[in-house]
């Protein structure tokens, strides 16, 4: 396969837009996996993508990880299959777990930060180093993926350059576990916002 071949399909003012933007993925877990599929095929340009993990087999259900990966260091995993994709764009990965002062290292530069955590600790840690740090990049952060159904209740706001994902309620509702189909649909939300972000800065700029 060709290059042009891969891109003969996408539009290319979004292409234009998204082919030098770097976009920062913390975490690849459900929502940094799928989210990072998403924006590799839409051709960013390159996705710095930070997780310590492990994958395991309690991960298919959700994350985008085949059964021979399991064992695998998540983000070495997923760069493989990223590269099958998309071989033209550049993923950079980190083995590591995210505190204040790797994500101040590892993350300066990007245009976005996905925030793709499982825990609530951890996504209030990014999001108050993103606010000392990098309040003048969007950070877009998944609130709420568990439970099946109810696609109306996903939604999007935000306030200033932060933005939420998701219903904002079932990730602490006893019961509500994630699967593929709606933590999938919120990665995806993510990715398309990150591209929409991208796309008005870029040609704001012109």
């Amino acid at each position: 396969m060709q290059r042009e071949e891969f891109y003969k399909d996408h539009d290319p003012k979004v292409l234009k837009a998204i082919s030098g933007a770097v976009i920062g993925i913390a975490g690849a877990g459900g929502l940094g996996s799928n989210a990072a599929v998403a924006l590799a095929r839409a051709g960013v340009g390159k996705l710095i993508i930070v997780d310590f993990d492990r994958v395991s087999a309690s991960n298919l259900n959700r994350q985008y990880y085949f059964a021979e990966q399991v064992g695998s260091y998540k983000v070495e995993a997923l760069k493989k299959t990223l590269k099958r994709i998309n071989p033209w764009s550049e993923y950079e990965i980190h083995i590591k777990r995210l505190d204040q002062e790797l994500i101040e290292e590892i993350f300066e530069g990007v245009d976005i930060i996905i925030e793709a955590f499982d825990q609530a600790e951890a996504k209030q840690m990014l999001i108050e180093t993103w606010d000392e740090s990098f309040a003048d990049i969007p950070l877009i952060v998944g609130s709420g993926i568990g439970g099946i159904g109810e696609n109306n209740k996903l939604r999007q706001t935000s306030s200033g350059r932060l933005y939420l994902i998701g219903d904002g309620v079932s990730d602490v509702e006893q019961g509500y576990k994630p699967l593929a189909p709606r933590v999938g649909a919120v990665a995806c939300m993510q990715a398309n916002l990150a591209l929409e972000l991208l796309i008005t800065k870029f040609y704001k700029r012109k």
